[in-house]
């Protein structure tokens, strides 16, 4: 039987300030939310301020911020332009991202990352012409 884990809600991080702030301890505290202690202990050392404390609107926040967003290909709409024009040139990733990071003057997007844009596509939309921009023209990878 595997392990199953629910995200701290912004009621589980009140409730963690108010007993953090009555001076109860990890363990109290876990126990009081049905947690490991080493959720808790993570959660207010990943979110504590040193003059302000632990403040669960922040840790909110916080914890939005970090969640995955998708590709950044698929968030910068200019920057995807720019790599399918080097690839329909005929570009491998790897020089396109060599091209970019030369011209900007720092790396801008990883090889990698190219491929498993590509892959995803195909495999998100099961259109295969997205194989022309790979060197050998492969839909799998291997």
């Amino acid at each position: 039987m595997g392990r199953t884990y629910k995200q701290l809600s912004l009621d589980d991080r009140c409730k963690i300030a108010r007993l953090s702030a009555n001076g109860g301890s990890v363990g109290q505290i876990a126990a009081a939310l049905d947690r490991p202690p080493s959720t808790i202990s993570r959660e207010l050392r990943r979110n504590r301020g040193r003059q302000v404390g632990y403040k669960p609107s922040y840790a909110q926040q916080q914890t939005r911020a970090r969640r995955w967003k998708g590709s950044r290909l698929e968030r910068d709409a200019s920057l995807r332009r720019e790599v399918l024009a080097g690839l329909s040139r005929g570009w491998s990733p790897e020089q396109v991202a060599g091209r970019l990071a030369r011209e900007r003057g720092r790396r801008v997007i990883s090889c990698e990352s190219i491929y498993r844009f590509i892959y995803a596509q195909i495999t998100r939309t099961t259109d295969f012409t997205w194989r022309r921009y790979l060197p050998r023209g492969k839909s799998k990878r291997g």
